[in-house]
């Protein structure tokens, strides 16, 4: 198996049903990212079981099956540069699979891939991040 991550992954987009509001995460290795849950999939994994492993990982939060749901859209980005080193040689572009997760409320995430979170409105969230598919998915998929 490959040392390399797989150049696809899950993008969830967590929304509190009682405000509207959406989580954004600050990575501790980026400090000027800030993001929704994002992952790469392992190559045992679905789109979903990453996307379940990836929101428990990088928030605590257990997504249950009426909480998580599959956007059915794929899109394919570029790789951030000084991301490329995880990847095989060559490797620029990457699928990204879009969820979205509804929580009744805002709740305080456990972090231990990020160092700060906040709650945003989606146009907030969406200016807030520097990665363009991120902010196209809140846009579309939070408002």
């Amino acid at each position: 198996m490959s040392s390399y991550k797989r150049p696809e992954s899950i993008l969830v987009i967590i929304i509190a049903e009682s405000t509207g509001k959406v989580l954004m995460l600050k990575r501790k290795d980026d400090p000027d990212l800030w993001q929704s849950v994002t992952g790469s999939l392992e190559f045992y994994e679905s789109t979903l079981e990453t996307a379940t492993r990836e929101v428990y990982e990088e928030t605590g939060f257990f997504a249950e099956k009426n909480q998580l749901y599959d956007l059915s859209r794929e899109i394919i980005f570029e790789i951030f540069e000084h991301f490329r080193h995880r990847y095989a040689p060559n490797i620029t572009h990457c699928k990204e699979h879009w969820f979205k997760m509804l929580l009744n409320k805002e709740l305080r995430p456990t972090l231990t891939e990020h160092t700060d979170f906040c709650w945003l409105t989606p146009q907030q969230a969406a200016k807030l991040t520097k990665s363009w598919n991120n902010s196209h998915a809140i846009l579309e998929f939070a408002v």
